[in-house]
C-alpha cells in the first residue's frame, strides 16, 4: 500500500523542519500532549521514517500540526527528532509559525502579527514581523528556564575532568565551556565538537540523574551547549560563538532556541544580566538566534527566567511524498494507525 504526505520543509536558523501539513489522521488525545503520548506509543514510525533514510537525515527535525485544545490557540504542534519527542523547541516553534502563516491558518498582513500555538508544554505566544509580504522575524515564548546544578565536574575517559552545568529550558541541557576543550566553535571543528560531546553526555547519563522541579522525570540528559565567552556589543546586547549537541550524534546547524534559553538563564544565575537585557547566540554556520531576558521569579527555591527567542524561518520546499509499506526501508508497520489512505 502507498501512503501520501503533504509537506512543508522550513528552516531556522539552519535547522531543517519537517512540516506535516496533511495526510495524518485525527490523533486521540484531549490536548497536544496527550495526542504526543499516543503518537510516541503508538506510532513512532512516523518519526522513523520521515527523519531516516530514503527520506531523511537524522538532523532534520519533523512537526505534525493538529488541532488545538485551546481556542486561544490557531493550531497545535508535535514534535518529532532524532532524540525522541521533546516537549518545546523554539528552532520548530519558530518554523511552525512560518507554516501557519504561509498556510493562511494565520493570514499573512502587515506589522506585528500575534497569535498563540500549543506545544506539547502548552500554550506559545509567537509574533510575527511581516513587511512588504516577507516574515522577516518570529518571536516565540521560550520556557521558563533555570539552573539544576551549577559547575559540578567529571571525570570523561580519553578527555579528563569536565565542568559543567545543567540547566533546564525545555529540555536538560550540559552547558561546557568550549575554551575548556581548546575549541573556537568554527565549522572546521564540527566532527571533534560531535565526538567529545557524545563523550560527555553518555558519563554524565552514566552517573548523573536530574528532575525538573515540577514536572520531575523527564529522561535522560539529551542536549549538549559548548559556549564560547560573551562579548558585550552595547549596552543591555550581548553575543557569544555557541554550538548545541543532541544525544546521541547530531550537531544542529542553529544555535537552538532551548540553548539560547539555557545560555540566559546561566547568565542570570551569574548576575551578568538584567532583565531586558538580549543575548545574540552564533552557530557555526554564522546564523543567530536572539534571546530575551523578560522576567525572573523564584520557585521552589529555584531562579527561574522567562524569556522569548527571535529568529527567522524560511520555507524551502513544499512536497507530497509516498510511503510504500513494503519498502524494506520503511519503519511503517504501525503507520496504517495514522496515516490517511491515498
Amino acid at each position: 500500500m502507498r501512503h501520501k504526505l503533504q509537506l512543508l520543509d522550513t528552516h531556522a536558523g539552519g535547522d531543517v523542519s519537517r512540516i506535516i501539513i496533511g495526510g495524518i489522521k485525527s490523533l486521540p488525545g484531549v490536548n497536544v500532549r496527550q495526542k504526543m503520548e499516543y503518537l510516541r506509543k503508538n506510532a513512532d514510525g512516523l518519526r522513523k521514517t520521515l527523519l531516516y533514510e530514503p527520506y531523511g537525515v537524522p538532523e532534520m527535525s519533523v512537526d505534525l500540526i493538529v488541532p488545538s485544545s485551546h481556542k486561544e490557540a490557531v493550531a497545535g504542534y508535535i514534535i518529532m527528532e532524532t532524540m525522541g519527542y521533546p516537549i518545546y523547541s523554539g528552532s520548530n516553534t519558530i518554523c511552525v509559525a512560518m507554516a501557519v502563516l504561509e498556510q493562511g491558518i494565520v493570514p499573512k498582513r502587515e506589522g506585528k502579527l500575534n497569535f498563540q500555538l500549543e506545544s506539547p508544554a502548552g500554550l506559545v505566544y509567537v509574533e510575527a514581523s511581516v513587511e512588504k509580504g516577507i516574515v522577516e522575524s518570529i518571536t516565540c515564548k521560550g520556557l521558563p528556564s533555570y539552573i539544576h546544578t551549577y559547575k559540578d565536574v567529571i571525570n570523561v575517559p580519553t578527555i579528563g575532568k569536565v565542568t559543567f552545568s545543567i540547566a533546564y529550558s525545555g529540555g536538560f541541557y550540559a552547558l561546557v565551556e568550549a575554551k575548556d576543550f581548546g575549541f573556537k566553535l568554527t565549522i572546521d571543528e564540527e566532527e571533534k565538537l560531535n565526538e567529545h560531546a557524545y563523550k560527555i553526555v553518555e558519563e554524565i547519563n552514566k552517573n548523573f540523574s536530574f528532575e525538573h522541579y515540577s514536572l520531575g522525570d523527564v529522561g535522560e540528559l539529551p542536549f549538549l551547549h559548548f559556549m564560547a565567552d560573551v562579548e558585550k556589543k552595547e549596552e543591555g546586547y550581548y553575543s557569544s560563538r555557541s554550538t548545541t549537541y543532541v544525544h546521541p550524534s547530531v550537531i544542529c546547524r542553529s544555535t537552538t532556541g532551548t540553548g539560547t534559553s539555557a545560555r540566559l538563564a546561566l547568565l542570570n544565575y551569574e548576575n551578568k544580566i538584567k532583565i531586558g537585557d538580549k543575548l545574540e547566540t552564533v552557530s557555526l554556520r554564522e546564523t543567530k538566534f536572539i534571546g530575551e531576558y523578560v522576567s525572573e521569579e523564584t520557585i521552589d527555591g529555584n531562579r527561574v527566567v522567562n524569556n522569548t527567542i527571535t529568529g527567522k524561518s524560511y520555507v524551502i520546499a513544499e512536497s507530497d511524498i509516498f510511503i510504500n509499506s513494503d519498502d524494506s526501508m520503511v519503519k511503517c508497520s504501525d503507520l496504517s494507525l495514522i496515516i490517511e489512505e491515498e
